[in-house]
């Protein structure tokens, strides 16, 4: 005997009774650190280690200008330094004739200590794409991802060796964190990419169609969460932008990420430096971000949006939204739909959604949407209102892409043998 199956109401649509399918966080092939109560590990301070050598990119004009007079040198000698560093990327004194040979070598090793060795460089896009490894004064190992687009060369770069925010889909914090970066680790990563660009070393040049091309957009995607390095990364920031004394870039070319380090977003809103803002929010339930995003156990979603959101109100720079689609984990419609109605619950025309696709990684949980799904997910953001674009991903083939970077055994004993 069979049971009949009511008929549907005239107008109206087939209801999906079968629950969607559910993966739950959890790390491949690592362990991640928990605390004494069992719940992930997060490190905010720096481990103890020997700090870098002071460089002049650590330092402000007048800072430097006071140190070349300890050194019984001329003030005016900053501008030079600050010329061949930021201008003509080069800390060779060789190349700065402009300085008195007597004591050339001494004054610009003093100044400008060699912080980063290239362990190596990894090219993929038709060499439009290279990923460099970097050893550290005290061997520690970092990354950087170089990327020319069409109009602009973006760096993605690092702010920490290692990362403590412990993300179970991020390679990078799978060893925890070494230690924080120095400001000058930071610039350097941009004035090594810039001498690269300037030797005809990244792609076609014909692309921008000028000779003086430079790194035009700086993204904090690479190693580490930026905002737990403060100061250190606003001092770096400052460098980069200023236009007398430093690299003189755009702040709206720098774009600052976060997995949302409540305290210090509202401290960044309070810079007057109208970088771009970042949030890596990855879901919009608390139920999963907490699995997802350990940080999330301190300040939950909506307390990390209404800091972007107040990034807004107080620098007008609309915010962006980081989402790496995950298939079956936080890839369903309704989180789409939950995801714009949080963000619109805060206005209009404040936020923008970039979706990230993952590497399709057969075997793993870790892997990319369906097209289909992704295409879903987008729809429904837009035609919610919220603007959404699903994001160009580059340097996969060389590990280089969002979550990537990590430093590997093999990078252990390349950075050795350097």
């Amino acid at each position: 005997m069979t049971e009949s199956t009511p008929a549907r109401p005239e107008g109206m649509s087939a209801v999906r009774t079968t629950t969607p399918k559910q993966v739950r966080p959890t790390t491949e092939g690592w362990t991640q650190a928990k605390d004494a109560e069992g719940r992930p590990l997060l490190q905010f301070a720096s481990p103890k280690r020997g700090k870098p050598p002071v460089h002049l990119a650590d330092l402000t004009h007048d800072q430097r200008v006071e140190k070349l007079k300890e050194l019984g040198m001329p003030g005016f000698r900053a501008g030079q330094l600050e010329k061949h560093y930021f201008q003509h990327y080069t800390s060779d004194p060789a190349h700065m004739t402009d300085l008195p040979a007597g004591n050339r070598d001494e004054l610009v090793t003093g100044l400008m200590p060699n912080l980063m060795t290239e362990v190596r460089r990894l090219e993929t896009d038709g060499g439009d794409t290279i990923k460099f490894l970097w050893r550290l004064h005290d061997g520690a190992l970092v990354e950087s991802v170089l990327m020319r687009y069409t109009g602009r060369i973006t760096l993605c770069v690092s702010s920490q060796a290692g990362c403590g925010m412990n993300c179970p889909f991020c390679a990078t914090g799978q060893a925890g964190l070494t230690r924080n970066m120095s400001a000058a680790e930071i610039v350097d990563q941009v004035v090594r990419a810039n001498r690269l660009i300037a030797d005809g070393g990244l792609g076609d040049p014909r692309k921008v169609g000028h000779k003086d091309e430079r790194v035009t957009n700086i993204v904090f995607m690479g190693m580490g969460e930026p905002l737990a390095n403060y100061a250190r990364v606003m001092t770096a920031v400052r460098t980069m932008v200023d236009k007398k004394h430093g690299l003189g870039m755009s702040a709206r070319g720098i774009t600052i990420s976060t997995v949302g380090l409540v305290p210090a977003i509202r401290k960044l809103s309070n810079e007057e430096i109208p970088v771009t803002f970042a949030l890596s929010l990855h879901a919009p339930d608390d139920l999963l971000r907490d699995e997802l995003i350990p940080v999330n156990s301190r300040w939950k979603v909506d307390e990390a949006l209404d800091a972007a959101r107040e990034y807004f109100e107080k620098t007008g720079r609309r915010v962006s939204i980081e989402y790496a689609l995950i298939k079956d984990m936080n890839d369903h419609a309704w989180r789409a739909d939950l995801l714009a109605d949080k963000l619109n619950a805060r206005g209009r025309g404040w936020v923008h959604v970039n979706p990230i696709p993952l590497n399709p990684t057969p075997g793993s949980i870790w892997t990319s949407s369906d097209v289909d799904v992704q295409n879903e997910f987008v729809r429904r953001l837009n035609e919610a209102g919220i603007p959404t674009t699903l994001r160009d991903t580059r340097g996969k083939e060389i590990d280089g892409a969002c979550g990537q970077l990590v430093a590997t055994e093999e990078d252990q004993v390349a950075a050795a043998s350097v």
